[in-house]
């Protein structure tokens, strides 16, 4: 009888710890920020791929070549108040503290300096249209030195003065 019992006892003991194993299960929580930007249909100037702007952007290094290969994205351009325009708001250059090159910024075929370019006609601007951006590393005279260079590039985009 009391090994009976003592049986029931383990049992039953062996029963609760396996449930109370899966009771203190591991658990993950995640939580994230969403937000949304929805344009207008009077002017806007986006990128197509909207982590563009929030990341980063490496340029990568053409060991064959000894070059810089350019960025290249895509924006998303739509204005009903005529052609578009963009400028630079800077000379943009990637510079390690030392040694500094320019970046060239081509924006729908169109070299951008800082002084206003138009960028799409007024009726593809209507429309909407999706351009292609390019940023080149343009080398120096001496060449590319060894370093980790950072740098920025600010597009400023109005609608063209009539």
């Amino acid at each position: 009888m009391f090994q009976t019992r003592l049986r029931a006892v383990l049992l039953t003991a062996t029963a609760l710890s396996l449930c109370t194993s899966v009771t203190y299960a591991a658990r993950e929580e995640h939580q994230f920020d969403v937000s949304v930007t929805i344009p207008t249909f009077e002017f806007y100037a986006i990128p197509a791929d909207p982590e563009f702007v929030l990341r980063e952007q490496p340029m990568r290094w053409n060991l064959v070549s000894s070059t810089l290969e350019p960025l290249r994205t895509q924006f998303d351009m739509i204005s009903s108040a005529g052609a578009m325009t963009a400028r630079l708001g800077y000379e943009p250059v990637l510079s390690n503290g030392n040694t500094t090159f320019a970046l060239r910024v081509t924006f729908n075929e169109q070299v951008l300096t800082l002084f206003d370019s138009v960028v799409v006609s007024a009726a593809d601007a209507y429309n909407g249209i999706r351009v292609p951006v390019r940023i080149d590393a343009l080398p120096p005279a001496e060449g590319f030195e060894p370093g980790d260079y950072y740098g920025s590039v600010q597009l400023i985009f109005d609608t063209a003065a009539p």
